[in-house]
């Protein structure tokens, strides 16, 4: 039999044929149009959903697609895809944690540099005719705050250890003492120790506003904040408030709460840099990413077990479907 797999994710098109080749009969839906039309007109014979984490798989959606085995995230956030939902049916989970810890943690030390030392706003002068003379922090030597150390985070620390000679400190789940990075117990604490605070931990319940105005203060007026992991994570309003207050430096942002919609605010303050939720993008982050969504299902239809499965929670139902 040849699974269907619904595509939800909209940026991998060129590497479809990777599934393609492995037999997978493939439903593209990348707009909420044609994603509802998908599921209500091909709900009954869909086996597995492509997904990534702001898109997910909601309750109500996995509920209308009977024949759904496995979901498989691009990515390693997955905080809108109904896991309970997917646990009382049964579902396999899976993710992409890893495959494009290269991609962002490289898009994380450009938004940096581009923000420290102020790149668009010089790059716009100079368009203009301008040629202005401004006094910027140098990264190196500096101290680097990391929240959450998993993949994408020891990339950014490698990264900015052994480039720019910074000193690394990090906030995360479990203390790492195989690591020669300073833990600190907590985001305010981490916050309060650095100059650069960069947010690489992954979105959901347990991760929402860690960063608050508590840690922005801690951070500083000389301090600046990079978020390339959800938005979920740093309290928006709170942000806002500390930039337009001068109360730290500035941040550069690659996620936003309801992208793609950005509020007007970080794109009228000059402290900001934004970009539209691309670091994990790059050729090859991407052909790695569907490669191992590939595996996964050929892992899964094959019976045996799936390279990089998501904990569920308990079903809280006796009748799972598989």
């Amino acid at each position: 039999m040849t699974a269907t797999v619904l595509v939800l994710v909209e940026t991998i098109n060129d590497y479809l044929p990777i599934l393609e080749h492995q037999g997978f009969h493939l439903i593209l839906a990348p707009t909420p149009t044609e994603r509802a039309q998908a599921i209500a007109t091909h709900g009954s014979r869909i086996d597995a959903v492509l997904t990534r984490g702001p898109l997910g798989l909601y309750a109500d959606e996995i509920a209308a697609l009977p024949a759904l085995k496995i979901i498989c995230v691009i990515g390693a956030g997955y905080e809108h895809v109904d896991l309970q939902a997917a646990s009382d049916r049964g579902i396999t989970v899976t993710n992409g944690a890893g495959v494009n810890a290269s991609s962002v943690a490289d898009h994380a030390m450009a938004l940096l540099l581009s923000l420290v030392r102020d790149i668009p706003r010089a790059d716009a002068a100079v368009r203009e005719g301008d040629w202005p003379k401004i006094m910027r922090p140098s990264l190196a030597g500096k101290r680097l705050g990391i929240l959450g150390l998993g993949a994408v985070g020891m990339a950014i620390a490698q990264r900015a250890a052994l480039g720019f000679d910074m000193s690394i400190s990090y906030h995360n789940r479990q203390h790492r003492a195989e690591l020669p990075y300073t833990f600190c117990a907590t985001p305010t604490e981490l916050a309060r120790s650095c100059d650069f605070l960069i947010v690489a931990t992954p979105g959901g319940i347990g991760t929402r506003h860690l960063i608050n105005k508590q840690a922005l203060d801690a951070l500083g007026p000389n301090g600046f904040l990079v978020n390339i992991a959800r938005a979920s994570v740093v309290v928006t309003a709170d942000l806002i408030t500390a930039l337009e207050q001068r109360r730290i430096a500035g941040a550069a942002l690659d996620v936003f709460d309801d992208e793609p919609n950005v509020p007007a605010a970080f794109k009228s303050l000059k402290n900001v840099v934004l970009t539209p939720h691309v670091a994990g993008l790059s050729p090859e982050a991407t052909q790695g990413t569907v490669e191992l969504v590939g595996k996964n299902l050929v892992a899964f239809f094959g019976g045996k077990q799936v390279l990089t499965p998501v904990a569920l929670p308990a079903a809280l139902s006796t009748s799972a479907v598989r």
